[in-house]
């Protein structure tokens, strides 16, 4: 580990201009910089992360490549949306697990922007069959689902987030103990960052503490997906 990961002050420097430009001319005129201030300082920091990554679990990948790896493409799809502004104004670094092939999988993420830092880990927007097998799960064993979300050093960093259903889903009883986890969409946990921590030498450090606290959760989410840990 004799490089040390650090976030550099460019990648929000580029973004907040990106926010006050958020358009292709300007992206296109200032593309030499996206790749020097942003995208190559990115990708540095997930290459130098993989020996910490494995220190947390060998099954989590950390991938630097320009294309398909860790990194998040800046690109926003504006397909089905209103705001077509064709750029995200945030970093996105997702260090998946080694079975899984796209965002929707279980995995560690860390998001920069100029407005908003934070770390997350978890599945985001899992496919339905996926879903409904975590609601069996925590359905058939409630206390081991407990024990994951209510650790004393898990609770001291995480909250669970993400989207969930306004009603009971479909074949589960409102009055069901559980019933607020089993309307999650999401079964994510978040901590809050603000850029002076992400800035900081030793961020590093402090991302894998946090990967560590939230092994139980983690290690839950894959037993019941039947992945390793």
């Amino acid at each position: 580990m004799s490089q040390l990961p650090t976030i550099p002050p460019s990648i929000f420097d580029f973004l907040v201009d990106l926010q006050l430009n958020n358009t292709r001319p300007w992206f296109d005129a200032n593309r030499e910089r996206y790749e020097s201030d942003y995208r190559q300082p990115a990708l540095a920091f997930i290459e130098a992360m993989a020996p910490r990554l494995r220190s947390v679990s060998r099954h989590f990948v950390a991938d630097p490549r320009k294309v398909g790896g860790s990194l998040f493409r800046i690109h926003r799809d504006v397909r089905f949306s209103r705001d077509k502004r064709p750029y995200k104004t945030h970093c996105g670094i997702h260090f998946r697990h080694e079975q899984g092939k796209d965002a929707h999988c279980p995995g560690f993420y860390l998001h920069i922007g100029p407005m908003e830092c934070f770390f997350g880990l978890g599945i985001w927007h899992p496919d339905r069959e996926v879903l409904e097998e975590i609601r069996r799960q925590i359905d058939a064993a409630p206390e081991r689902w407990r024990r994951a979300k209510e650790g004393r050093a898990f609770r001291a960093i995480f909250r669970l987030g993400g989207e969930s259903l306004k009603r009971a889903p479909r074949g589960w009883s409102v009055d069901h103990p559980l019933i607020e986890d089993l309307r999650r969409k999401d079964f994510i946990a978040v901590a809050d960052l603000d850029a002076g921590q992400v800035l900081d030498a030793h961020f590093a450090d402090r991302l894998v503490t946090m990967m560590k606290a939230g092994a139980p959760f983690m290690r839950w989410l894959c037993r019941t997906l039947d992945l390793p840990y």
